[in-house]
């Protein structure tokens, strides 16, 4: 009975950590590929056998398109399974999907184009991160503390994240006070908003199809 009890507040107290269902509008800026994206924190869901939540980047343009829907662990904000679908002009069209398995090292990638199907195991110890699931994780979490150094562990690559300065940000005839992290390498830059929202106003580096500048266009919950 007191195992019951305890799980019920433990998962009570997930639940009630979780930041608002939300949909964040952006411009995005990449080499020819110029568009609009949002970013929409759906919530939880239940996927393949799994309690997740789920977050939603769209990116769209002339010539590409890109979909991920992004189920990560209610706890930890780390990816479990991706799903995208994305096209890219003349470069054509695919889905994939990436099912993360921290117990087994691996993360395995299945990729669809057309009729053809082929996977991939990345081998990777510990738990991965997703751009995403980081940003949404330090909102709820972080200390915004000036200094702050975080890993950010990529399938492919291990990175260091550091708040490194605060300052304003000019985003069309608005300015925000912001939080500006960085990692190193330098692969990534966010701009958070400093007030109570913490929302990021700015994202730069490999987001979606290639190397993009992300900047917040609009806000709904």
């Amino acid at each position: 009975m007191l195992n019951r009890v305890f799980i019920l507040l433990f998962f009570c107290c997930v639940l009630a950590s979780q930041l608002h269902a939300e949909t964040i509008h952006y411009s995005i800026r990449q080499i020819g590929y110029d568009g609009e994206a949002t970013l929409t924190l759906v919530g939880p869901k239940d996927y393949k056998e799994h309690k997740t939540v789920l977050i939603v980047f769209k990116a769209h343009g002339a010539n590409f398109s890109d979909e991920e829907n992004i189920y990560v662990d209610p706890v930890t904000y780390k990816p479990l399974f991706v799903e995208r679908d994305f096209s890219l002009g003349i470069f054509g069209h695919g889905k994939t999907l990436e099912e993360y398995n921290s117990s087994k090292g691996e993360i395995i990638i299945t990729k669809t184009d057309g009729d053809h199907i082929s996977k991939q195991i990345i081998n990777k110890a510990g738990s991965v991160d997703n751009i995403y699931g980081f940003i949404y994780r330090y909102r709820r979490e972080g200390s915004f503390k000036m200094g702050d150094v975080l890993d950010m562990i990529l399938p492919t690559k291990d990175l260091k994240i550091k708040l490194t300065s605060r300052e304003m940000l000019k985003i069309g005839d608005k300015s925000y006070d912001s939080y500006y992290m960085e990692s190193q390498p330098g692969r990534y830059k966010i701009w958070f908003d400093a007030s109570e929202h913490k929302w990021p106003l700015r994202i730069t580096g490999a987001i979606g199809l290639i190397n993009s500048v992300m900047t917040m266009t609009g806000y709904e919950e």
